[in-house]
């Protein structure tokens, strides 16, 4: 079982940055892959990026060349760095873990343990 917790969110003004965090439980951590993914209202849940545990990373179109996810595995972390924000970017902002731990996937399904979410909001 891993428990995740986001925080970070906020109101930022377009171009503007944010960092998010999603803190996890567990002590096998590291050896999971973790994603980002976000919602926006009346939109379907969107893959925005992943981390394997190898530390290979993917990125939706979207966010590519802005965005930048990290992790650290002595802080239970994984980190969304996200400049160069658009009013496109508001969203619900979920963290998320496969239940096979190793994996790779963007698929929405492919994810058991999601995070309760943080809100980013860009103005324009």
């Amino acid at each position: 079982q891993v428990q995740l917790v986001e925080s970070g969110g906020g109101l930022v003004q377009a171009g503007g940055s944010l960092r998010l965090s999603c803190a996890a439980s567990g002590r096998t951590f590291s050896r999971y892959t973790m994603g980002w993914f976000r919602q926006a209202p009346e939109k379907e849940r969107e893959f925005v990026a992943l981390i394997s545990w190898t530390g290979a990373t993917g990125y939706a179109d979207s966010v590519k060349g802005r965005f930048t996810i990290s992790r650290e595995n002595t802080k239970n972390t994984v980190y969304l760095q996200m400049n160069s924000l658009k009013p496109e970017d508001t969203a619900v902002y979920y963290c998320a873990a496969p239940s096979n731990a190793q994996a790779i996937g963007s698929a929405r399904e492919f994810y058991a343990y999601w995070g309760q979410g943080t809100q980013v909001t860009v103005s324009s």
